[in-house]
C-alpha cells in the first residue's frame, strides 16, 4: 500500500504545476479580511428578485444585525416571510415596519396582502386605502388590490357563503398583487 501511495504522490508532483497553483486552472479568490462587506439590504433585495426568499431572509437578518431593525429592514423581513408563506411572522414585521417613518406604499400594500390572506378583509381594505392614498393612486397593483379587497368585502356581506379563490402574485421588487384564480 505504501509504495502505491508514494507512486501517486510522485505522479501528482510531476503533473503540470506540481503541488502549486497553475495559471490554467480556476481557483477560488483569496478573501480580503479588511474588505468591505456588501450591504445586507441590497443582497436581500437581489435575492428576493431571484426568488431565493429563504436566503433573502437571512440577508435581511444580517442587515438587522448591522443596521438595527429599521423600517426598511423590517419591511424586507416581512416581505420575505410573506413570500415564504409565513403569514403570522410577516404580519408582525410589516405592522412594525408601517409604524416607522420609512413606511412607503409598498409596505402598506404588503401588509394588506397578508391581512387578506389571513381572512381579515375589512382591515385589509382599509390598509389598501391608506397605501393607495400614500401612492397618490399611481400604482396599478395597489389599486387592483384595493378593488379586489372591496369586492371580497362586499361579497362577504351579501354572499351566501360562496368562497372566492384568490392567489398571490409577485410583481416587481417586494410588491404583491392579489388575483382572482378564475
Amino acid at each position: 500500500m505504501a509504495p502505491t501511495l508514494s507512486l501517486l504522490i510522485g505522479l501528482a508532483a510531476c503533473s503540470p504545476g506540481g503541488f502549486s497553483e497553475s495559471g490554467d486552472r480556476l481557483f477560488a479568490p483569496t478573501a480580503d479580511p479588511r474588505g468591505q462587506a456588501v450591504d445586507g439590504l441590497l443582497v436581500g433585495h437581489r435575492l428576493m428578485d431571484a426568488n431565493e426568499h429563504e436566503l433573502a431572509l437571512e440577508a435581511y437578518i444580517r442587515a438587522a444585525g448591522r443596521q438595527g431593525l429599521t423600517g426598511e429592514v423590517l419591511s424586507g423581513i416581512g416581505s420575505a416571510n410573506l413570500a415564504l408563506g409565513r403569514l403570522n411572522q410577516a404580519e408582525r414585521q410589516l405592522r412594525r415596519a408601517v409604524k416607522t417613518d420609512a413606511a412607503n406604499p409598498e409596505v402598506w400594500n404588503n401588509l394588506g396582502v397578508v391581512l387578506i390572506e389571513r381572512g381579515k378583509t375589512s382591515e385589509a381594505s382599509e390598509i389598501f386605502r391608506r397605501a393607495y392614498a400614500l401612492d397618490n393612486g399611481e400604482s396599478d397593483a395597489i389599486r387592483d388590490n384595493l378593488r379586489l379587497a372591496l369586492e371580497k368585502l362586499d361579497k362577504s356581506r351579501y354572499a351566501s357563503g360562496e368562497a372566492d379563490d384568490f392567489r398571490l402574485v409577485r410583481r416587481g421588487t417586494g410588491e404583491y398583487l392579489i388575483r382572482n384564480a378564475r
